[in-house]
């Protein structure tokens, strides 16, 4: 009986006892919870009270002064906005307003955009300069990489904008003035324009970079162009590599395919000293020679007096691309420099400085002249043929022109 009433007694003692942890436990929780609840207020508040006494943008990224582009430049003259952007403010802003569909962005929680003026700003200032992405990213007071950005943006902006409507072959009333300006400036008659290539330096690509290996001992993409009497580019070709030679970017061009069918000008003829003369390039001896593309006597020693002639007259008149070539590497001085850019981006940041040279004649900008920005002249490796003997017409075309100029 004893024994039976103890073990009832121990019994009742350890479920005592259990129940007594069990309710410790469960308090134990709650005060866990309460702690937690306390801890995860407190959080919130201060994170509250920082973002209430602090710049957002701080949280995330490094501050970067924005007074040089908002408080120096607006105070520029025309002097030195031409100096730096290489065109007058009026002709900025023209471009900010064309450009402005395709480089405006709208402000976000995290930051403020960047302005259109400044993608025109930036844009032009690499590439009249060619300066490292960090120099304007301190100048400007942006990052590298939106500077990096901001170029490929600007670049295809103004090729995908502005480039038809700016380079375009002369129809109508315009290839009549530009008829009229080779033969008032240089005497030269039916010339339409001057074609010729030039080697634009590039940082050599990984794959297939001896193709890209020029004549003259460094990396380059051909820029071949056709230049009107006023130093504008009518038509552009770019990308092929610097080891091509200028016959065989010609033939590879739409210039080329186009003359061949008789669709690159009007069948509209002058006769001269008794022969049709058709509507023509001029071109140096590395091109053939064709009735729409007319090159010099080939230099063997022994031309006569009117010959000699000829080749003086035609390389006066061809001279305006080389003069555009140098006032376009002159102008956009990246350029003059390898283009610290990928391959396929190449094409679009020449053809980017083309459309803005022809921008820049057009609205009469100035331009300073600076022989040493543009370098020597690009010179053909010698007289050449390569798609074929010429035939008889282009030699008599020839001929009347030599005969015509004898005359005067």
């Amino acid at each position: 009986m004893d024994a039976h009433a103890n073990k009832i007694i121990q019994c009742f003692a350890f479920h005592t006892i259990l129940k007594s942890q069990q309710k410790n436990q469960q308090n134990i929780g709650l005060v866990r919870q309460r702690k937690k609840r306390r801890a995860l207020v407190a959080a919130w508040a201060n994170l509250a009270m920082i973002a209430a006494t602090s710049v957002q943008r701080e949280l995330w990224m490094r501050q970067r002064t924005q007074d040089w582009w908002d408080r120096v430049v607006g105070t520029w003259g025309q002097e030195l906005w031409v100096s730096n952007f290489r065109m007058r403010r009026e002709t900025f802003e023209m471009l900010c307003v064309r450009l402005s569909p395709m480089l405006s962005y709208e402000d976000t929680t995290f930051r403020q955009a960047i302005s259109v003026q400044k993608h025109v700003g930036v844009g032009l200032w690499w590439l009249a300069t060619g300066a490292g992405y960090r120099t304007l990213a301190h100048l400007f007071g942006i990052s590298d990489a939106s500077v990096c950005l901001i170029v490929r943006e600007f670049c295809h902006a103004v090729r995908n904008e502005m480039m038809r409507e700016y380079i375009k072959l002369p129809e109508g009333e315009e290839l009549q003035t530009v008829l009229l300006g080779f033969k008032n400036r240089w005497g030269f008659p039916q010339c339409a324009g001057a074609i010729d290539g030039s080697h634009i330096p590039v940082i050599a690509p990984p794959e297939n970079h001896a193709d890209y290996f020029n004549r003259k001992g460094w990396h380059s993409v051909i820029l071949q162009a056709v230049v009107d009497h006023k130093y504008c580019f009518t038509n552009i070709n770019i990308g092929w590599p610097g080891s091509v030679h200028d016959s065989r970017v010609l033939r590879n061009s739409v210039i080329y395919e186009k003359a061949e069918r008789g669709v690159l000008f009007p069948n509209t003829t002058e006769e001269i000293q008794g022969t049709r003369v058709p509507i023509m390039l001029l071109g140096d001896p590395a091109y053939p020679l064709r009735s729409w593309l007319m090159k010099g006597y080939p230099e063997t020693g022994n031309l006569t007096e009117h010959q000699r002639h000829f080749n003086k007259r035609l390389s006066g008149a061809r001279m305006t691309v080389e003069c555009a070539f140098g006032r376009l590497k002159g102008r956009w001085r990246c350029l003059s420099k390898r283009l610290d850019v990928d391959i396929s981006l190449v094409p679009t940041v020449i053809s980017t400085c083309c459309t803005l040279h022809n921008i820049c004649k057009k609205h009469n900008e100035a331009y300073s002249e600076d022989p040493s920005a543009a370098g020597p002249p690009d010179v053909p490796p010698g007289d050449v043929d390569p798609l074929g003997i010429a035939d008889i017409q282009p030699l008599r075309i020839r001929e009347a022109l030599t005969q015509y100029f004898a005359q005067e």
